[in-house]
């Protein structure tokens, strides 16, 4: 695990992006990996062809559908070699997905990205080329139960998204793009 640094606390290992679709997860994710030098993973790649057929015709997944899904993910935020630092986009909606992916493990880190249902619906029709059929998004969003102490304004600039995240976790290798590090 990375040492805190300047910072109070200990350093995350890993960092999940939660929120539903059209939240900013991978643009968000990828931003912030590439920011601390870490690796990114994106949860979608995850999924069955299945649950991916599934989502393409307007049915949304069940619990049953993702447990294999989650397990997968559980499996890449806890192997051994996994000693460097990690995001994962991914939808994370429910307290028992995030506990399957976490195990109570307090290296890996939660931030669940809030934006109006009217802001995410915008998103997911300007979306081009995803399986995620909007007409999913009601579904998504009743489903999502808000963590306590992890929460951020999904509105926020990518940027601004980054910095807070990146404070969240205690990941000081955070440079903005343009400053240097002291």
């Amino acid at each position: 695990m990375h040492d805190a640094g300047d910072n109070v606390g200990q350093a995350a290992r890993a960092v999940v992006i939660m929120g539903p679709a059209g939240a900013g997860k991978t643009t968000v994710g990828l931003q912030l990996a590439t920011h601390v030098g870490a690796q990114f993973i994106d949860a979608d790649a995850y999924h069955s062809a299945d649950n991916i057929d599934k989502m393409r015709r307007g049915q949304a997944l069940t619990d049953e559908d993702r447990w294999s899904w989650l397990e997968q993910l559980r499996q890449l935020l806890h192997r051994p070699e996994a000693n460097a630092r990690l995001v994962l986009a991914c939808s994370a909606l429910k307290a028992s997905y995030r506990f399957i992916l976490s195990q109570n493990d307090p290296a890996i880190v939660f931030a669940c990205l809030l934006v109006p249902h009217h802001e995410l619906a915008r998103r997911l029709a300007a979306r081009t080329g995803h399986f995620f059929d909007p007409a999913l998004l009601k579904t998504q969003v009743d489903a999502l139960e808000v963590p306590i102490g992890c929460t951020f304004d999904g509105t926020l600039s990518c940027e601004q998204l980054v910095i807070a995240i990146a404070s969240y976790a205690h990941w000081t290798a955070y440079a903005a793009p343009g400053v240097v590090a002291q």
